[in-house]
């Protein structure tokens, strides 16, 4: 075999490798589990938003709406400050003996249904350590989420919810909680 041959061969067994090696990583995200989404879900439309309107005005758990339209409408990479969710009644209204549904705080279209897989203290826990609801790949709802290149993870209509950070556990999607707020449509 010619020399620049045989660099290459060498070359793509040593790309197969890393990639081989960072697909079993375990904070590599399990690309089997996610949907992936178009980037012009996130296009930015007439109205200065990523999405057709603004979010709905009497957010759940006292969740405040400019903060919704400032952090899942009118952004892509920041998110509520770390410990939102504690700041506001969601922990004292939220359902802890069974699952809530989370709905997108444009749409009102399903997001996630949480605890599953889990039980609500486990939920709880790890949203207080990471500062943000912590969401898992069974509490998904893939008919309205995508993710993008990059980890960003948003509703189909737009909104930009947190962005996947995966663990040891797998994919956690770290969820801005004002995103999720909606009320049903």
């Amino acid at each position: 075999m010619p020399a620049p041959a045989a660099r290459f061969v060498g070359v793509l067994a040593a790309v197969s490798a890393v990639v081989a090696f960072v697909r079993a990583s375990p904070r590599a995200a399990r690309m089997d589990s996610l949907v992936l989404g178009d980037p012009s879900i996130m296009r930015q439309r007439a109205n200065g938003r990523s999405t057709e309107r603004a979010p709905q005005g009497n957010l759940l758990w006292g969740a405040d709406a400019s903060t919704a339209d400032r952090i899942c409408t009118r952004n892509r990479h920041y998110a509520e400050h770390s410990g939102y969710f504690r700041t506001i009644t969601f922990l004292d209204e939220v359902a802890s003996d069974g699952e809530t549904t989370y709905y997108d705080s444009v749409s009102g279209k399903p997001l996630f249904v949480a605890p599953r897989g889990r039980s609500f203290d486990e939920f709880v826990r790890e949203s207080k350590a990471h500062g943000w609801p912590s969401l898992r790949d069974e509490e998904v709802v893939w008919d309205n989420v995508r993710v993008l290149e990059g980890g960003e993870t948003v509703s189909l209509a737009g909104t930009h919810l947190g962005h996947n950070l995966p663990d040891g556990k797998g994919n956690r999607y770290c969820i801005n909680l004002c995103c999720v707020a909606g009320r049903p449509a």
